[in-house]
């Protein structure tokens, strides 16, 4: 060794190595304290920002809903301000289509709402549990980090698969199930037709989908349908409807009551069924029904047995237009002096038949795709129509009863019936305990409907009330429905609208009932011209 070498005891050296440890480490150290230093910084600036939070009455900063800011606002104002935007997004119609169809759906018509009350009041629940510990941090989360608060959609059910039931039935390729009806003296029994139904859970899934996420506007969803097939003639059913045995008519006066005369009709059951096998794929089938005749009706009774009129109502027709008043009459004679027996339901298509020309039915404008074109006993929704407003006053059960697509001219929107043979019947009963009859006219431009039977003591007052909830405008419709371009110009038009009717009883004057009987909604109808 060296004489200016020196060597380092064990003490020594373990002290030099613990050392230059405490120099390596320095910097990993300052850094931890640095970093504890922060966090507490943040805790006692975000506790002071809590402290002063839970003193207001405001949303704490860093919440929004659905990417709406509510930061630092009450109650009232995030509502108001989340309602504005919601609704404004909302004011629009979810437009479906098929095959160059277009069918609306309208928010008011299915009720869809979303929670922003219980959002909004979530929101300001943040911190505001009653836990101290779990309040901070659930508040230094929102505020470092922010929250969004994702409202969701409800809607009425009911509502909803009724409207998908009348698109359903107005599509241009609807099923036509099979049915009958009576035509001078025969039965007439119509095989049904395969037609388009819809898959109602799908498109009720992809419309709630459309509605949740507000993907709907400016945009259509395509109706997705499937082939159905008409249920199969049953004879026997048939022949368990129409089978009577014969009796005479007679009524009574005390107590006042009215037994009609059943006419006896029957038909060979084990003919029909070999028909329909022989051919099982032809349109109709023609049936000689055998009848016995009562020596006593209704008629010879006459009046006297149905004292009271129960309620009545007209519509006004165009008088010049031959062909359609001459499908209101054949209708309306149909129905003339019919007998509504207590529990008994009234059809409409089975009273009036199927439209045809040998049944002496003309071509007349109605609805179709939208457009008012020439169809085979155009008018008769007008008949149905006086009809169901005079059930309504006469205070019948309503049992099946549709709006049309668009209001009609003769009454207003909520108070129609229209009628589609093989897929839309206009129904109701007579749950009153006595029957009624009903007695219908078409002369001088008018269609009139009255119901005559036995008022009970004290008997209220009807009438029915409509309300207008939303008008849709026919100038919002798309210009490029139907396959017009985007050049093309609205001239004109009819609005929409979504209407609740009412049915509104009164004794002596005070309303004692308001009975909801709908909620239907009308497409607008746009005239549209090319540039």
């Amino acid at each position: 060794m060296s004489e200016n070498s020196f060597k380092l005891s064990s003490n020594q050296q373990r002290e030099l190595d613990d050392y230059e440890g405490i120099k390596r480490g320095h910097p990993f150290l300052i850094v931890f304290i640095l970093f504890v230093v922060f966090c507490l910084g943040l805790f006692f600036f975000g506790k002071n920002k809590y402290e002063d939070y839970l003193k207001s009455n405001l949303i704490q900063e860093g919440v929004t809903i659905r990417n709406i800011d509510v930061s630092g606002l009450t109650k009232e104002e995030a509502l108001n301000k989340v309602k504005t935007n919601f609704d404004e997004k909302l004011n629009d119609n979810i437009t479906l289509t098929y095959n160059n169809s277009y069918y609306d759906v309208t928010i008011e018509q299915i009720d869809a709402k979303f929670n922003l009350e219980e959002c909004v009041d979530f929101a300001y629940k943040i911190g505001r549990s009653g836990n101290f510990l779990e309040d901070l941090k659930n508040f230094l989360y929102v505020y470092y980090c922010h929250t969004n608060i994702d409202p969701e959609v409800s809607f009425n059910e009911e509502a909803l698969y009724k409207y998908l039931d009348i698109i359903e039935a107005h599509l241009p390729d609807q099923l036509e199930e099979s049915d009958y009806y009576v035509e001078d003296d025969e039965l007439i029994i119509v095989n049904g037709k395969l037609g388009a139904g819809i898959f109602k859970d799908e498109l009720k899934d992809t419309i709630l989908e459309a509605i949740q996420d507000m993907s709907y506007r400016n945009t259509y969803i395509a109706i997705p349908t499937y082939y159905k097939y008409p249920s199969p003639i049953d004879v026997y059913a048939i022949h368990e409807d129409i089978y009577r045995a014969v009796e005479n008519a007679y009524f009574t006066t005390e107590p006042m009551a009215v037994y009609p005369e059943v006419v006896g009709v029957d038909f060979n059951v084990d003919k029909v069924i070999a028909d329909i096998e022989a051919d099982p794929h032809k349109d109709e089938y023609t049936i000689a029904l055998d009848y016995t005749q009562p020596e006593i009706t209704t008629d010879d009774i006459g009046r006297e047995a149905f004292p009271d009129l129960l309620g009545k109502y007209a519509t006004n027709y165009y008088a010049s237009n031959k062909d359609r008043t001459t499908n209101l009459r054949l209708a309306a004679s149909k129905i003339n002096g019919k007998v509504i027996m207590p529990g008994e339901v009234f059809s409409y298509n089975r009273v009036v038949g199927k439209r045809t020309i040998a049944a002496g039915y003309k071509n007349a404008p109605i609805y179709s795709k939208g457009q008012v074109v020439d169809g085979l006993g155009g008018g008769i929704c007008q008949v149905s129509s006086t009809l169901y407003n005079a059930a309504l006053l006469s205070d019948m059960t309503i049992v099946s009863r549709t709006n049309h697509m668009f209001v009609p001219s003769y009454v207003k929107g909520g108070r129609d019936a229209t009628v589609v043979w093989g897929s839309i019947d206009f129904k109701f009963r007579n749950d009153r305990n006595y029957p009624i009859k009903i007695e219908t006219s078409v002369s001088d431009g008018v269609c009139y409907v009255a119901f005559y039977g036995l008022k009970n003591e004290n008997e209220p007052e009807i009438q029915i009330q409509t309300d207008v909830i939303r008008t849709i405008k026919f100038n919002t419709i798309r210009e490029k429905r139907a396959g017009y371009s985007s050049g093309d110009v609205i001239q004109g038009g009819q609005n929409g609208s979504v209407v609740d009717s009412y049915r509104l009883y009164y004794q002596n004057g005070n309303l004692i009932e308001r009975e909801k009987l709908s909620r239907d909604t009308y497409d607008a109808e746009a005239r549209i011209i090319a540039k």
